[in-house]
């Protein structure tokens, strides 16, 4: 317990140097400078009348996971709002995408950024919006925030939960902090085996599993006329995508592309980074590699001397899927942990990743079981197996079955979700009953 104290001491005591890092952040563009107060608790709405709940995700993953959840609690209850905050501009540009596509429901759907971690900034946040419950996305356990929902009368719950090996591996270093912390919530789900595991070697009981919240999302969209246009530039040419790539990542591919291209002819390959502010850094990167590159922010299209097709802009990523038969999962060529490949199965893609899958390892696991899945190790054997994979359409057909039945069979975890919440949704805080 003497970690949480100064921790707790720490942020205290950092509020200058926490504004220093949001200015800082705000001018590389990883936060929207009008909006900066929203992190250290200020709303820049005003709260609706009725009951809201408070859902955080803390990122493009989470949210993604989470915004078909919040349209069956608004469905649920007309009179309900919900208060969705997330911590990266790209997951707040998806709700925003969100809330001009839904149906009206969605104008009960409010986007804060969620308040740094220090006590006095969120109790301003919670003063403001006097949630009747909080709903935490996955592994979202802030000491200060967990304390401050105490002071409220909530009890936070944990949605989806997610235990990585590293953070595990830290929260059993400080196991009597994680029992207090975690203690604290009304209610823990684990969103799978290993997960929930984790949490019980940690001291905590009673976890429930009503299924990964990730597994029952909707494919992803896209746009049918900007589909068209591409799948008619592309042709037969062969082609493969890689997605949600990281740094470190961008030149191995370049370099399975050239080792590729030694055996197949007119080759195309598709990267979407991560984070699509890259885009330009990586043209340049590639350009140095001998790259013939296209750069769909820059409103270019790939032709028949494009080698590499970088689809740096938000919100496309169901259209690379729906472009390419063969998919490598980023952040699995660099110790990442890996990003999430259900999407790319629900959209009939035969998957290929790297060794670096902590972040979904039981995913990964029950696909590759499937045999919907192949592991590479580094741009040498990425070449080999996406040559393999191109000269031998029957095994790229035998991989999209599997992973398509999969995420098939994958659905029911929003159903089994809102009946373990319901009792939470229509409770009063202790601070509203106050």
């Amino acid at each position: 317990m003497a970690v949480l104290r100064l921790y707790l001491c720490f942020a205290f005591l950092a509020a200058p140097l926490l504004r220093f890092q949001l200015r800082q952040r705000a001018e590389a563009g990883r936060e929207e400078p009008d909006r900066l107060d929203e992190r250290i608790g200020h709303a820049s709405q005003q709260r609706p009348t009725g009951p809201l709940i408070w859902v955080h995700a803390a990122s493009v993953g989470e949210t993604n996971s989470v915004l078909p959840l919040i349209s069956d609690m608004l469905a649920a209850d007309k009179d309900l709002n919900i208060l969705l905050t997330t911590g990266t501009v790209t997951s707040a540009e998806i709700v925003a995408g969100y809330q001009a596509r839904e149906n009206p429901a969605a104008r009960r759907l409010i986007h804060q950024y969620a308040p740094l971690d220090r006590r006095k900034w969120v109790m301003r946040f919670l003063t403001h919006w006097q949630p009747q419950a909080a709903f935490w996305v996955e592994s979202e356990i802030w000491p200060n925030t967990v304390l401050a929902c105490e002071a409220h009368g909530l009890r936070p719950i944990m949605l989806n939960g997610r235990m990585s090996p590293r953070s595990f591996k830290r929260w059993q270093r400080f196991g009597k902090t994680a029992q207090f912390l975690l203690g604290k919530f009304a209610l823990l789900t684990a969103q799978d085996d290993i997960s929930a595991a984790r949490l019980r070697e940690l001291g905590l009981s009673d976890i429930a599993m009503p299924g990964n919240l990730k597994l029952d999302a909707p494919p992803l969209i896209a746009d049918e006329k900007r589909l068209a246009e591409l799948q008619t530039v592309i042709g037969a040419r062969p082609c493969w995508l890689a997605a949600s790539t990281h740094p470190g990542e961008e030149e191995q591919l370049a370099m399975a592309h050239q080792m590729i291209g030694e055996t197949t002819d007119n080759l195309l390959t598709i990267i979407v980074p991560r984070h699509p502010n890259r885009g330009a850094a990586i043209a340049d990167a590639l350009r140095k590699h001998g790259m013939t590159l296209a750069q769909r922010a820059q409103g270019e299209i790939p032709n028949a001397d494009t080698d590499i097709y970088i689809m740096d802009t938000l919100g496309e990523m169901g259209l690379a899927y729906r472009l390419a038969d063969i998919a490598f999962i980023g952040g699995t060529l660099v110790p990442h942990g890996g990003q999430n490949p259900f999407e790319a199965a629900q959209l009939d893609c035969a998957i290929v990743h790297g060794p670096h899958i902590a972040n979904f390892e039981s995913l990964f696991a029950d696909l590759a079981s499937k045999g919907a899945t192949a592991e590479v190790t580094d741009a040498a054997t990425l070449a080999t197996q996406i040559t393999a994979l191109l000269n031998t359409p029957t095994t790229i057909q035998q991989m999209q079955v599997a992973a398509k039945d999969y995420s098939a069979a994958m659905g029911g975890a929003r159903t089994r979700m809102i009946d373990l919440l319901r009792p939470f949704m229509n409770r009063k805080s202790e601070a509203q009953n106050g």
